[in-house]
């Protein structure tokens, strides 16, 4: 089955705790603090593995978790750092944000790498807090949680030539001819469920990648027929080939397919009018093609390249693939988005603006829930079985001023305020 689009859940790992331990050496004393740092939790990483072709792995397993970092131990020995979570995907597969719908990364070539989620940091020891005014901290962190997200992977398949057209006009037929992919061919429509790629070599040695894309009907980009599932694999190709059943056998007339199509295209992505269409009027070798072709051309006034063959006798065949490679020669790759600095990379970076650092919000039960990323993150990294850790935590929500909003929406000493899951009550 071809899989190419697919929704997951990542989690980086959490980095590891800190430690509070103590020098105990028996002729050392006063030995001071040497509880040792948490390990950093492991990345999540997307790399292409030119072997890959489908997504077809995803169908079954949509959670991948990295490891988390080791935690600290005594004497100063700092926890190890995870492994890394490498996940294997396709060449041409795109990763966006299933809650955003922002682009992370375009993966195309080999080994390419991305980092999807990145590990949490680990939590410092106590040695870290020792200060002259408190020389032996009872206080060390808890590990920074991972990152977690729901992403898209979608297959952009990479083909130089795209065959498009109507379901039946012989796209399977003509690459099955031109390379050794075994398509399969049968006389109903709809025969080709995925797209089928083969390579091409003219006679004069020179190779391309060719694409036979699932049939296309009226109304594909709006989700009718089986076409519109594969429409985005048209976005990568550089010269897109329109194959026309010239014969005139199924009752429609080759204009108004050449017209359907080509409406299909723009009105899915209007860039894909950019891209050279070379027309393939193929099915030549019957009688009445020739005056279908005719008519053909009288209204098509020239304006693109046609070619009559015939899949079956390849007649004609040679000469249009000397002209798709040079064709291909001649045009540039068309990137899937408006270029950006780290175009190169095929990553991109974009500034985020600061999120709000918390919210205070009441329930109708009257307590008190205060939301926020940084002060969800500073309360998982806080250890609250030692009483250093708590009065750090209640400093730090103080410096961000939580104390004074919870105040300000009417809190009393004995109010109960919630973060997460947790309650505590609100003390003045």
């Amino acid at each position: 089955m071809f899989v190419d689009q697919v929704q997951v859940f990542i989690k980086s790992g959490d980095g590891g705790n800190g430690m509070v331990a103590f020098r105990r050496e028996k002729y050392v004393p006063d030995g001071g603090p040497a509880g040792g740092d948490g390990g950093k939790g492991g990345n999540v990483i997307f790399e292409v593995e030119e072997g890959l072709r489908t997504l077809m792995d995803f169908r079954y397993n949509r959670h991948f978790k990295a490891k988390r970092g080791e935690n600290g131990m005594s004497k100063n020995m700092h926890g190890r750092n995870a492994e890394n979570l490498v996940v294997k995907v396709p060449p041409g597969t795109v990763i966006t944000d299933a809650n955003t719908g922002e682009q992370i990364a375009d993966l195309v070539e080999h080994r390419q790498q991305a980092v999807i989620a990145k590990g949490g940091r680990g939590g410092r020891g106590n040695t870290r807090f020792a200060s002259p005014s408190n020389p032996a901290p009872e206080l060390a962190e808890n590990g920074e949680p991972g990152e977690e997200r729901e992403i898209t992977l979608e297959l952009k398949v990479l083909a130089d030539v795209g065959l498009v057209g109507f379901p039946s006009v012989g796209k399977s037929t003509l690459l099955s001819v031109v390379s050794a992919a075994r398509p399969k061919i049968a006389e109903y429509h709809f025969t080709t469920l995925s797209p089928n790629l083969g390579v091409v070599e003219t006679e004069d040695n020179r190779s391309f990648v060719m694409a036979d894309l699932p049939g296309l009907i009226e109304g594909a980009h709006e989700g009718i027929g089986l076409g519109h599932q594969f429409l985005r694999h048209i976005e990568r190709t550089r010269v897109i080939v329109h194959v026309i059943d010239m014969s005139g056998m199924e009752g429609r007339e080759p204009y108004d397919d050449f017209l359907k199509i080509n409406e299909e295209l723009r009105q899915y992505n209007l860039r894909l009018t950019e891209r050279p269409q070379l027309i393939v009027a193929n099915k030549m070798d019957i009688p009445e093609a020739a005056d279908q072709l005719e008519r053909f051309k009288e209204k098509i006034n020239g304006d693109y390249l046609i070619f009559p063959i015939s899949a079956i006798t390849k007649e004609g065949v040679r000469d249009l693939l000397y002209t798709i490679a040079d064709k291909i020669e001649s045009t540039p790759e068309f990137p899937l988005n408006e270029p950006e600095e780290e175009e190169e990379k095929r990553i991109l970076y974009k500034h985020q603006t600061e999120e709000e650092t918390f919210v205070v919000t009441r329930e109708d039960d009257g307590t008190y829930v205060v939301t926020g990323a940084k002060i969800e993150r500073l309360f998982k990294m806080t250890d609250f079985s030692r009483d250093e850790s708590v009065r750090r935590f209640s400093r730090q929500m103080r410096t961000m001023g939580i104390d004074n909003a919870l105040r300000e929406r009417g809190a009393e000493d004995g109010d109960i305020v919630r973060i997460l899951e947790y309650e505590f009550e609100f003390i003045e």
